[in-house]
């Protein structure tokens, strides 16, 4: 089944079983057996949360990558290209290597059904295992509990944040959230956690389990300076540790400060410089991404974040108001039927001043007529269109030089935006940078 292309076994995948969820790992952890899957690699780190998974892993693994170890990450869902999805020692998965891992889980499977997220995560445990790397970090798809990335015992097993999203299948408390997040502690191993209250359901899972606790304002925690921050941690030891002047990041410092507790339990070198240098270089696509564009003469700043439910959005306007324009915000707006519309747009009335909205490429989209008499009912300037595209089209010809247009509100969303602006580059009618 190898001669399939990648966008046929992705299309493959997609019908392949009667639900898009389904959770519980029975089915995942029969078909590895069958596989003859191991552990992806000699270190593994597991990283649940509503919110900052993907830029905590990207801190994770360049803190890692410094130290001239040979990293997986695995994350999801992807902006583009889903070989974004699985990167093996800083480089994505090709094709041809993800055509192979399918078709080997697809042989092993037998008459087992697997999800279009099952199959993919074996597929990059496959990989992983094969390429003999020293250490591996895999982001949570939902929840955890139940997630297929929690078949692997980790060997530290972070929570950045717990807020609501996806009720329908972690409840609508905080309390189960965090117990469901709970799922990918382990027996006696370190848990860290970047929330500063978490529910007790937490608390007793880490109680139950005997696990050394690391949580943020107590065993390590930031301090945000004018120009710089601190930081400080503990090693499995207890030995303090220190970080003194690093620099600002655009990524959330809350993440990279989690990160860095998690880095500093690994018994790797510690080395202030080679920190420093893999905390200010580390990038994430559509995660507080900054970017210029020249536009019709016209220099405009973007930023393209894919915060979509209460808790990012918060964050995200709390960063918005600590940089201040001079000029009012632009906004470019999408958003998923099953999120917390007014939850994400509350907070963000007061930094945008225009909002484009359109519905996204998935049936799963709100309308755009929907927004926008939402945002209108909330007293914000709103403009429909028929797409993501049009929309920041327009955004991009009612700014003015040096204005800024953030785009948000989901992964489609972000997605569309960046395909947009490559389309303009090849075309010569705008570069970014």
């Amino acid at each position: 089944m190898t001669e399939r292309t990648l966008a046929e076994w992705l299309a493959y995948l997609e019908q392949l079983h009667p639900s898009a969820i389904d959770m519980g790992l029975e089915r995942s952890r029969e078909v590895a057996v069958r596989l003859g899957l191991g552990r992806p690699a000699e270190r593994v780190i597991t990283v649940t949360g509503t919110n900052g998974k993907g830029s905590t892993c990207a801190f994770l693994a360049s803190l890692l990558q410094a130290q001239g170890l040979r990293v997986g990450v695995y994350s999801s869902p992807h902006l583009v290209r889903y070989n974004e999805r699985v990167v093996l020692d800083g480089r994505l998965a090709s094709d041809e290597a993800l055509c192979q891992a399918f078709a080997a889980v697809e042989a092993a499977r037998g008459e087992i059904s697997l999800t279009y997220f099952e199959m993919g995560t074996l597929a990059a445990f496959w990989l992983f295992e094969r390429a003999a790397l020293d250490a591996v970090v895999l982001e949570v798809g939902l929840g955890g509990r139940l997630d297929a990335v929690n078949l692997v015992d980790a060997d530290l097993a972070l929570i950045t944040s717990i807020g609501l999203d996806h009720a329908d299948w972690l409840g609508d408390t905080r309390e189960s959230v965090a117990f469901e997040k709970a799922g990918i502690l382990r027996q006696g191993r370190p848990a860290l956690c970047g929330d500063f209250d978490p529910p007790h359901t937490l608390l007793d899972q880490v109680v139950a389990l005997d696990c050394p606790f690391f949580l943020r304002g107590s065993a390590y925690n930031l301090i945000l300076n004018a120009e710089s921050w601190d930081w400080h941690g503990l090693t499995q030891e207890g030995t303090v540790l220190q970080l003194h002047g690093l620099p600002l990041l655009d990524l959330p410092m809350e993440n990279a400060a989690l990160a860095l507790q998690a880095y500093a339990l690994l018994d790797l070198p510690w080395d202030v410089a080679s920190i420093r240098n893999a905390l200010l270089h580390t990038r994430v696509d559509g995660r507080l991404d900054r970017r210029v564009l020249r536009w019709q003469g016209k220099s405009l700043q973007l930023l393209l974040d894919v915060g979509h439910n209460p808790h990012a959005a918060d964050y995200l306007a709390s960063r918005l108001a600590a940089r201040p324009l001079q000029r009012p915000r632009l906004a470019v707006f999408g958003l998923l039927v099953d999120k917390d519309l007014d939850g994400v747009v509350q907070p963000l009335l007061g930094e945008i001043a225009d909002w484009a909205v359109a519905p996204l490429p998935t049936p799963r989209s709100r309308p755009a007529t929907e927004l926008q008499a939402a945002l209108s009912n909330l007293g914000a300037s709103a403009r429909s269109y028929a797409s993501i595209p049009d929309a920041l089209q327009a955004q991009c010809e009612r700014a003015q030089e040096g204005d800024e247009i953030l785009v948000f509100g989901s992964f489609y969303c972000v997605a569309e935006a960046i395909e947009w602006l490559a389309r303009q580059k090849e075309a010569g009618d705008g570069s970014t940078g």
